[in-house]
């Protein structure tokens, strides 16, 4: 194997001290820009790469952030990542990432190991590990930023999405379309989130002056969103519903696909709403009406509140506002051949 360049190995070349290449290498001290420029160039023609353990031992920091995510195939996770990844970049941070698949044990082990790798600071999204074990998450001492958890605790932090607001958008939108039979589709292994979803669902309900029906509430126990959708509009549809607000858009999609099979049409048999806004919402039949979640910008908001906490800046949890998207899979009750209504903005 090819020997790894030192910064020793460039001093004798260059003639020079081991504390001058570092000063150059690094843009500090003083020194004329001729013997700078030299030290630079014979580096990168010796292809010099920093080693980066030795400058995280002297710092006392490994410039890398610990990303937990329930798994990788998840579109709702992978735009978070991506905006996590921008910010980390432009900070010169490395990114390991680490998946739970939906196991709260597992995301646990997850967050053990990154530890041990001693990353300075953990972002978890869609996390379950705030319930589980937050007293377990203050002894790890590094900041753990949560996406879609707040949970309170000495290092724990959170960024989300106000999901209640975005829920009651989407049920209030319902309702002024006629619609009074509407039944909500959460999620039993997302509890936190889907019973903020839930209390939108509720809210609006309440302001119209209708009660919630405890038989439109489901909540399937399937990890796979789709499935989880598929079985739910067949418990579902003996209810009577004419509209439905699922947790998510892959839960959503799964109620389409259980639709085709079962000959029930969106929108004119029953109106149906997603949550996240995922691409593949507006390549779906019909297009999905859906609560657009800033996927990107919560990533970039956990990044750049993790990078704050390791300045040790004083920092607020954030919540992000939430926007209803209208497409095709809704209609009015009264006129079910007509198109959705506009909603606002839904660019």
């Amino acid at each position: 194997m090819k020997k790894r360049v030192s910064i020793k190995d460039i001093a004798q070349q260059a003639g020079v001290s081991h504390s001058t290449v570092s000063r150059a290498l690094q843009g500090t001290g003083r020194m004329s820009e001729e013997t700078r420029a030299r030290i630079i160039e014979l580096a990168d023609a010796l292809g010099y790469a920093p080693d980066a353990l030795a400058q995280s031992l002297v710092r006392g920091r490994t410039k890398t952030v610990g990303v937990v995510v329930t798994t990788i195939s998840d579109p709702f996770v992978a735009g978070i990542v991506a905006g996590i990844e921008e910010v980390a970049g432009e900070a010169g941070y490395t990114v390991l990432l680490g998946a739970s698949h939906s196991n709260p044990d597992r995301e646990m082990a997850v967050v053990e190991n990154l530890r041990q790798r001693r990353v300075d600071a953990v972002i978890v999204t869609a996390s379950r590990v705030g319930d589980h074990y937050s007293e377990h998450l203050q002894r790890f001492g590094v900041p753990i930023v949560l996406v879609n958890n707040m949970v309170k605790g000495e290092y724990l932090y959170s960024v989300t999405c106000d999901q209640t607001s975005g829920a009651q958008q989407a049920v209030s939108y319902l309702i002024n379309l006629g619609h009074r039979r509407i039944a909500y589709l959460g999620s039993a292994s997302r509890r936190h989130s889907s019973q903020m979803r839930q209390r939108g669902y509720e809210l609006a309900l309440s302001e119209a002056g209708l009660t919630a029906d405890a038989s439109l509430i489901v909540a399937p126990t399937e990890r796979k969103d789709v499935a989880a959708g598929r079985r739910a509009l067949q418990e579902l549809w003996a209810q009577g519903p004419t509209a439905i607000l699922a947790y998510n858009d892959l839960t959503a999609i799964g109620v389409m696909i259980a639709a085709r099979e079962m000959g029930v049409r969106i929108p004119k048999d029953i109106s149906l709403i997603g949550f996240d806004d995922i691409e593949a919402t507006e390549f779906v039949t019909p297009p999905l009406t859906t609560v657009r979640q800033p996927r990107e910008a919560m990533g970039r908001a956990a990044m750049r509140m993790a990078l704050d906490l390791l300045h040790e800046k004083t920092i607020q949890n954030r919540v992000l506002a939430c926007k209803l998207v209208v497409r095709n899979s809704v209609a009015a009750l009264e006129n079910t051949n007509m198109s959705a209504v506009p909603f606002g903005n839904n660019v």
